[in-house]
Protein backbone atom coordinates (compact mmCIF):
# COMPACT_ATOMS: atom_id res chain seq x y z
CA UNK A 1 0.00 0.00 0.00
CA UNK A 2 1.26 3.41 -0.86
CA UNK A 3 2.55 5.98 1.64
CA UNK A 4 3.72 8.73 -0.67
CA UNK A 5 2.30 11.31 -3.01
CA UNK A 6 0.97 10.67 -6.48
CA UNK A 7 3.54 10.31 -9.23
CA UNK A 8 3.65 12.37 -12.38
CA UNK A 9 1.93 10.74 -15.32
CA UNK A 10 4.03 8.73 -17.72
CA UNK A 11 4.67 10.11 -21.21
CA UNK A 12 1.50 9.68 -23.19
CA UNK A 13 -0.73 9.35 -20.10
CA UNK A 14 -3.59 11.82 -20.40
CA UNK A 15 -7.32 11.97 -20.96
CA UNK A 16 -7.91 8.32 -20.16
CA UNK A 17 -4.76 7.03 -21.87
CA UNK A 18 -2.76 5.38 -19.12
CA UNK A 19 0.48 4.45 -20.82
CA UNK A 20 2.40 4.32 -24.06
CA UNK A 21 4.57 1.71 -25.74
CA UNK A 22 7.10 3.10 -28.21
CA UNK A 23 4.85 6.09 -28.65
CA UNK A 24 1.63 4.09 -29.10
CA UNK A 25 -1.10 4.74 -26.53
CA UNK A 26 -2.16 1.76 -24.44
CA UNK A 27 -5.31 1.24 -22.40
CA UNK A 28 -4.05 -0.20 -19.11
CA UNK A 29 -7.35 -2.07 -18.66
CA UNK A 30 -6.57 -4.49 -21.48
CA UNK A 31 -4.64 -7.15 -19.61
CA UNK A 32 -4.24 -9.40 -22.64
CA UNK A 33 -2.70 -6.57 -24.64
CA UNK A 34 -0.35 -5.46 -21.89
CA UNK A 35 0.64 -9.07 -21.19
CA UNK A 36 1.76 -9.34 -24.80
CA UNK A 37 3.74 -6.11 -24.51
CA UNK A 38 5.51 -7.23 -21.33
CA UNK A 39 6.36 -10.57 -22.95
CA UNK A 40 7.71 -8.73 -25.99
CA UNK A 41 10.06 -6.69 -23.82
CA UNK A 42 11.18 -9.75 -21.86
CA UNK A 43 11.96 -11.63 -25.06
CA UNK A 44 13.61 -8.74 -26.91
CA UNK A 45 15.58 -6.95 -24.18
CA UNK A 46 18.76 -8.26 -22.62
CA UNK A 47 19.52 -6.04 -19.60
CA UNK A 48 17.08 -5.44 -16.75
CA UNK A 49 16.99 -3.83 -13.32
CA UNK A 50 14.15 -4.76 -10.96
CA UNK A 51 12.77 -2.83 -8.03
CA UNK A 52 9.71 -2.64 -5.81
CA UNK A 53 8.22 -0.35 -3.19
CA UNK A 54 9.86 0.72 0.05
CA UNK A 55 9.29 -1.37 3.18
CA UNK A 56 8.97 -4.59 1.20
CA UNK A 57 6.15 -6.91 2.17
CA UNK A 58 5.76 -10.55 1.18
CA UNK A 59 4.28 -9.84 -2.23
CA UNK A 60 6.95 -7.27 -3.10
CA UNK A 61 9.76 -9.58 -1.99
CA UNK A 62 8.31 -12.68 -3.63
CA UNK A 63 7.61 -10.88 -6.90
CA UNK A 64 11.08 -9.32 -6.97
CA UNK A 65 12.85 -12.64 -6.43
CA UNK A 66 10.57 -14.54 -8.81
CA UNK A 67 10.98 -12.02 -11.63
CA UNK A 68 14.75 -12.05 -11.15
CA UNK A 69 14.74 -15.85 -11.24
CA UNK A 70 12.60 -15.86 -14.38
CA UNK A 71 14.88 -13.43 -16.23
CA UNK A 72 18.01 -15.25 -15.07
CA UNK A 73 16.61 -18.52 -16.39
CA UNK A 74 16.02 -16.86 -19.76
CA UNK A 75 19.68 -15.84 -19.92
CA UNK A 76 19.06 -12.16 -19.25
CA UNK A 77 21.34 -9.81 -17.33
CA UNK A 78 19.11 -9.03 -14.35
CA UNK A 79 19.86 -6.90 -11.30
CA UNK A 80 17.66 -6.40 -8.22
CA UNK A 81 17.77 -2.91 -6.73
CA UNK A 82 16.95 -2.59 -3.02
CA UNK A 83 17.53 0.85 -1.45
CA UNK A 84 19.89 1.24 1.50
CA UNK A 85 18.15 0.53 4.78
CA UNK A 86 15.77 -2.11 3.40
CA UNK A 87 18.07 -4.96 4.39
CA UNK A 88 18.30 -7.10 6.42
CA UNK A 89 14.80 -8.41 5.87
CA UNK A 90 12.26 -8.72 8.68
CA UNK A 91 12.75 -12.02 10.56
CA UNK A 92 9.76 -13.73 8.97
CA UNK A 93 11.34 -13.29 5.52
CA UNK A 94 14.93 -13.87 6.55
CA UNK A 95 14.94 -17.54 5.64
CA UNK A 96 14.13 -16.98 1.99
CA UNK A 97 17.64 -17.12 0.55
CA UNK A 98 16.21 -18.62 -2.59
CA UNK A 99 17.95 -20.78 -5.16
CA UNK A 100 16.85 -20.73 -8.71
CA UNK A 101 14.09 -20.87 -11.28
CA UNK A 102 13.77 -23.63 -13.85
CA UNK A 103 13.16 -23.16 -17.54
CA UNK A 104 12.38 -26.42 -19.28
CA UNK A 105 13.32 -28.35 -16.13
CA UNK A 106 11.34 -31.03 -14.38
CA UNK A 107 9.52 -30.08 -11.19
CA UNK A 108 11.72 -30.22 -8.13
CA UNK A 109 15.08 -30.02 -9.89
CA UNK A 110 17.42 -27.30 -8.55
CA UNK A 111 18.22 -24.14 -10.46
CA UNK A 112 21.02 -21.58 -10.42
CA UNK A 113 21.59 -19.75 -7.15
CA UNK A 114 20.09 -16.35 -6.50
CA UNK A 115 19.36 -14.51 -3.28
CA UNK A 116 18.05 -11.18 -2.06
CA UNK A 117 21.53 -10.65 -0.64
CA UNK A 118 22.72 -10.21 -4.25
CA UNK A 119 20.66 -7.03 -4.60
CA UNK A 120 22.44 -3.78 -5.37
CA UNK A 121 21.73 -0.67 -3.28
CA UNK A 122 22.84 1.93 -5.81
CA UNK A 123 21.35 2.17 -9.32
CA UNK A 124 23.59 0.66 -12.02
CA UNK A 125 25.76 3.00 -14.07
CA UNK A 126 24.32 1.56 -17.29
CA UNK A 127 20.71 2.34 -16.36
CA UNK A 128 20.07 3.95 -19.76
CA UNK A 129 20.49 0.60 -21.51
CA UNK A 130 18.41 -1.40 -19.04
CA UNK A 131 14.70 -2.08 -18.98
CA UNK A 132 13.42 -1.11 -15.54
CA UNK A 133 10.73 -3.34 -14.01
CA UNK A 134 8.84 -1.93 -11.04
CA UNK A 135 6.87 -4.62 -9.22
CA UNK A 136 3.91 -4.26 -6.83
CA UNK A 137 4.49 -0.50 -6.81
CA UNK A 138 1.30 1.50 -7.28
CA UNK A 139 3.18 4.78 -7.30
CA UNK A 140 6.69 5.35 -8.67
CA UNK A 141 7.41 7.74 -5.81
CA UNK A 142 7.40 4.72 -3.48
CA UNK A 143 10.90 3.88 -4.75
CA UNK A 144 13.41 6.58 -3.80
CA UNK A 145 15.80 6.07 -6.74
CA UNK A 146 14.94 8.87 -9.18
CA UNK A 147 17.45 7.49 -11.67
CA UNK A 148 15.33 4.37 -12.19
CA UNK A 149 13.04 6.54 -14.31
CA UNK A 150 15.87 6.88 -16.85
CA UNK A 151 15.84 3.30 -18.14
CA UNK A 152 15.35 2.36 -21.77
CA UNK A 153 11.84 1.12 -20.92
CA UNK A 154 9.79 1.10 -17.73
CA UNK A 155 7.57 -1.93 -17.11
CA UNK A 156 4.99 -1.27 -14.40
CA UNK A 157 3.68 -4.65 -13.16
CA UNK A 158 1.15 -4.40 -10.37
CA UNK A 159 -2.29 -5.35 -9.07
CA UNK A 160 -3.29 -2.21 -7.13
CA UNK A 161 -6.46 -0.68 -8.51
CA UNK A 162 -5.20 2.85 -7.81
CA UNK A 163 -1.90 2.38 -9.66
CA UNK A 164 -0.88 5.73 -11.19
CA UNK A 165 0.13 4.17 -14.54
CA UNK A 166 3.63 5.60 -14.76
CA UNK A 167 5.27 3.09 -17.11
CA UNK A 168 5.97 2.85 -20.79
CA UNK A 169 4.08 -0.41 -20.37
CA UNK A 170 1.47 -0.50 -17.59
CA UNK A 171 0.57 -4.12 -16.91
CA UNK A 172 -1.87 -3.50 -14.06
CA UNK A 173 -4.28 -6.33 -13.25
CA UNK A 174 -6.54 -5.35 -10.34
CA UNK A 175 -8.32 -8.71 -10.59
CA UNK A 176 -5.12 -10.53 -9.60
CA UNK A 177 -4.88 -11.54 -5.97
CA UNK A 178 -1.27 -10.33 -5.79
CA UNK A 179 1.55 -9.22 -8.03
CA UNK A 180 3.13 -12.66 -7.60
CA UNK A 181 0.11 -14.08 -9.42
CA UNK A 182 0.90 -11.84 -12.41
CA UNK A 183 4.52 -13.05 -12.42
CA UNK A 184 3.29 -16.64 -12.26
CA UNK A 185 1.12 -16.04 -15.32
CA UNK A 186 4.09 -14.54 -17.20
CA UNK A 187 6.16 -17.60 -16.31
CA UNK A 188 3.47 -19.86 -17.71
CA UNK A 189 3.39 -17.88 -20.94
CA UNK A 190 7.17 -18.24 -21.21
CA UNK A 191 7.09 -21.97 -20.36
CA UNK A 192 9.23 -21.56 -17.26
CA UNK A 193 8.63 -24.18 -14.58
CA UNK A 194 9.63 -22.93 -11.12
CA UNK A 195 12.04 -24.74 -8.86
CA UNK A 196 10.89 -25.29 -5.25
CA UNK A 197 12.73 -22.14 -4.15
CA UNK A 198 11.26 -19.93 -6.86
CA UNK A 199 7.83 -21.44 -6.21
CA UNK A 200 8.31 -20.57 -2.52
CA UNK A 201 8.97 -16.93 -3.44
CA UNK A 202 5.72 -16.82 -5.39
CA UNK A 203 3.83 -18.64 -2.62
CA UNK A 204 5.03 -16.13 -0.01
CA UNK A 205 3.63 -13.33 -2.18
CA UNK A 206 0.37 -15.17 -2.61
CA UNK A 207 -0.25 -16.25 0.98
CA UNK A 208 0.68 -12.89 2.53
CA UNK A 209 -1.23 -10.65 0.11
CA UNK A 210 -4.40 -12.75 0.33
CA UNK A 211 -4.27 -12.79 4.14
CA UNK A 212 -3.79 -16.54 4.14
CA UNK A 213 -6.51 -16.84 1.48
CA UNK A 214 -9.05 -14.86 3.53
CA UNK A 215 -9.24 -11.52 1.68
CA UNK A 216 -11.84 -10.71 -0.94
CA UNK A 217 -9.13 -10.78 -3.63
CA UNK A 218 -8.85 -14.56 -3.18
CA UNK A 219 -10.52 -16.14 -6.20
CA UNK A 220 -10.31 -19.47 -7.99
CA UNK A 221 -7.10 -18.44 -9.76
CA UNK A 222 -5.33 -17.89 -6.45
CA UNK A 223 -6.12 -21.44 -5.35
CA UNK A 224 -5.13 -22.84 -8.73
CA UNK A 225 -1.81 -21.02 -8.41
CA UNK A 226 -1.33 -22.38 -4.89
CA UNK A 227 -1.95 -25.91 -6.09
CA UNK A 228 0.57 -25.53 -8.92
CA UNK A 229 3.21 -24.10 -6.56
CA UNK A 230 2.71 -26.90 -4.06
CA UNK A 231 3.14 -29.36 -6.93
CA UNK A 232 6.38 -27.52 -7.78
CA UNK A 233 7.72 -28.23 -4.31
CA UNK A 234 6.54 -25.60 -1.82
CA UNK A 235 6.64 -26.86 1.77
CA UNK A 236 3.40 -25.26 2.96
CA UNK A 237 3.87 -26.08 6.64
CA UNK A 238 7.42 -24.71 6.68
CA UNK A 239 6.37 -21.46 5.00
CA UNK A 240 3.43 -21.00 7.35
CA UNK A 241 5.59 -21.73 10.38
CA UNK A 242 8.22 -19.22 9.35
CA UNK A 243 5.75 -16.47 8.46
CA UNK A 244 3.29 -16.83 11.32
CA UNK A 245 4.61 -19.07 14.09
CA UNK A 246 8.10 -17.72 14.81
CA UNK A 247 6.93 -14.46 16.32
CA UNK A 248 9.74 -12.33 17.80
CA UNK A 249 9.11 -11.53 21.44
CA UNK A 250 9.34 -7.80 20.62
CA UNK A 251 6.37 -8.20 18.28
CA UNK A 252 4.32 -9.80 21.05
CA UNK A 253 5.19 -6.93 23.39
CA UNK A 254 4.09 -4.35 20.81
CA UNK A 255 0.83 -6.21 20.25
CA UNK A 256 0.12 -6.07 23.99
CA UNK A 257 0.79 -2.32 24.09
CA UNK A 258 -1.44 -1.70 21.07
CA UNK A 259 -4.30 -3.75 22.51
CA UNK A 260 -4.13 -1.82 25.77
CA UNK A 261 -4.55 1.40 23.77
CA UNK A 262 -7.52 0.42 21.63
CA UNK A 263 -10.06 3.20 21.14
CA UNK A 264 -13.44 2.94 19.44
CA UNK A 265 -15.34 5.76 17.82
CA UNK A 266 -18.81 6.21 16.35
CA UNK A 267 -20.39 3.10 17.83
CA UNK A 268 -17.33 1.07 16.94
CA UNK A 269 -17.19 1.99 13.24
CA UNK A 270 -13.57 3.03 13.77
CA UNK A 271 -11.33 0.83 15.94
CA UNK A 272 -7.94 2.46 16.44
CA UNK A 273 -4.71 1.83 18.33
CA UNK A 274 -1.48 3.80 18.56
CA UNK A 275 2.20 3.06 19.06
CA UNK A 276 4.84 5.71 19.64
CA UNK A 277 8.60 5.65 19.20
CA UNK A 278 9.15 5.00 22.90
CA UNK A 279 7.05 1.84 22.67
CA UNK A 280 9.40 0.47 20.03
CA UNK A 281 12.44 1.44 22.08
CA UNK A 282 11.14 -0.20 25.26
CA UNK A 283 10.25 -3.38 23.38
CA UNK A 284 13.59 -3.34 21.53
CA UNK A 285 11.46 -3.63 18.38
CA UNK A 286 11.83 -2.33 14.86
CA UNK A 287 9.17 -1.02 12.49
CA UNK A 288 8.51 -4.43 10.95
CA UNK A 289 7.40 -5.82 14.34
CA UNK A 290 4.15 -3.87 14.10
CA UNK A 291 3.04 -5.75 10.99
CA UNK A 292 -0.23 -7.63 11.49
CA UNK A 293 -1.42 -5.73 14.56
CA UNK A 294 -4.08 -3.91 12.56
CA UNK A 295 -5.65 -7.24 11.60
CA UNK A 296 -6.44 -7.90 15.28
CA UNK A 297 -8.32 -4.58 15.36
CA UNK A 298 -10.16 -5.41 12.15
CA UNK A 299 -11.57 -8.56 13.75
CA UNK A 300 -13.42 -6.69 16.51
CA UNK A 301 -17.19 -7.06 16.22
CA UNK A 302 -18.95 -3.99 14.83
CA UNK A 303 -15.81 -2.51 13.27
CA UNK A 304 -16.03 -0.98 9.82
CA UNK A 305 -12.47 0.37 9.64
CA UNK A 306 -9.44 -0.55 11.73
CA UNK A 307 -6.47 1.78 12.03
CA UNK A 308 -3.03 1.31 13.51
CA UNK A 309 -1.18 4.60 13.96
CA UNK A 310 2.51 4.24 14.69
CA UNK A 311 5.21 6.82 15.05
CA UNK A 312 8.11 6.18 12.69
CA UNK A 313 11.36 5.44 14.47
CA UNK A 314 13.94 6.58 11.89
CA UNK A 315 15.59 9.77 13.16
CA UNK A 316 14.97 11.60 9.90
CA UNK A 317 11.24 10.80 10.13
CA UNK A 318 10.58 11.60 13.77
CA UNK A 319 7.22 13.31 14.20
CA UNK A 320 5.80 11.41 11.25
CA UNK A 321 3.22 8.65 11.65
CA UNK A 322 2.32 5.73 9.47
CA UNK A 323 -1.36 4.85 9.36
CA UNK A 324 -2.38 1.33 8.32
CA UNK A 325 -6.05 0.96 7.42
CA UNK A 326 -8.22 -2.14 7.02
CA UNK A 327 -11.89 -2.31 6.04
CA UNK A 328 -14.06 -5.29 6.90
CA UNK A 329 -16.23 -5.02 3.77
CA UNK A 330 -16.84 -2.82 0.74
CA UNK A 331 -18.97 -0.29 2.63
CA UNK A 332 -15.81 1.79 3.09
CA UNK A 333 -13.03 2.10 0.51
CA UNK A 334 -9.96 2.80 2.65
CA UNK A 335 -7.78 3.48 -0.41
CA UNK A 336 -9.87 6.62 -0.99
CA UNK A 337 -9.14 7.74 2.57
CA UNK A 338 -5.43 7.02 2.13
CA UNK A 339 -5.24 8.90 -1.16
CA UNK A 340 -6.63 12.01 0.53
CA UNK A 341 -3.38 12.04 2.55
CA UNK A 342 -1.08 11.14 -0.32
CA UNK A 343 -1.14 7.37 0.18
CA UNK A 344 -3.07 4.56 -1.44
CA UNK A 345 -3.57 0.82 -1.60
CA UNK A 346 -6.55 -1.50 -1.99
CA UNK A 347 -10.23 -1.02 -1.17
CA UNK A 348 -9.86 -3.01 2.05
CA UNK A 349 -6.15 -2.47 2.84
CA UNK A 350 -4.38 0.85 2.46
CA UNK A 351 -2.09 3.26 4.25
CA UNK A 352 -0.42 6.63 4.34
CA UNK A 353 2.12 8.67 6.27
CA UNK A 354 1.20 11.92 7.98
CA UNK A 355 2.36 14.69 10.26
CA UNK A 356 -1.17 15.43 11.50
CA UNK A 357 -1.51 15.74 15.27
CA UNK A 358 -3.22 12.70 16.85
CA UNK A 359 -6.48 14.55 17.50
CA UNK A 360 -6.57 15.91 13.94
CA UNK A 361 -5.86 12.48 12.53
CA UNK A 362 -8.70 10.85 14.45
CA UNK A 363 -11.11 13.56 13.33
CA UNK A 364 -9.97 13.14 9.72
CA UNK A 365 -10.55 9.38 9.84
CA UNK A 366 -13.96 9.70 11.48
CA UNK A 367 -15.04 12.31 8.95
CA UNK A 368 -13.88 10.28 5.95
CA UNK A 369 -15.51 7.07 7.19
CA UNK A 370 -18.79 8.85 7.91
CA UNK A 371 -18.76 10.47 4.47
CA UNK A 372 -18.74 7.03 2.87
CA UNK A 373 -21.17 5.35 5.26
CA UNK A 374 -23.59 8.28 5.43
CA UNK A 375 -23.05 10.41 2.32
CA UNK A 376 -24.72 13.79 2.29
CA UNK A 377 -27.80 13.92 0.07
CA UNK A 378 -27.26 15.46 -3.35
CA UNK A 379 -28.58 19.00 -3.75
CA UNK A 380 -32.10 19.12 -5.12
Amino acid sequence: MSENGMAAAAPGAADGVVGAVDGVAVDGGDAAQTTAQVLERIRADTHFVLATHEHMDGDALGSLLAMHGLLTELGKDSLMFVPPGELPLPPEYGCFELEGGAAGRQAGEPGPSFSISEAIDTPPADIARRTVVLLDCGNIDRNPAEVLRDGAHLLNIDHHHDNTRFGTVDHVVPEASCTAEIIWELMRELHVWPSPALATALYVGLVTDTGRFMYESTGPRAHQMAAALIEAGVDVQAVYHRLYEEVPYAKLVLLGVALRRVQRFDAGELTLATLDAEDFARAEADDSNSEGIVDHLRAVQGTKVAALVRELTAPERRGERKVSLRAVDDDVDVSTIARAQGGGGHRRAAGFSTTLAPEELVEFLRREIAAQLRPAPAPA
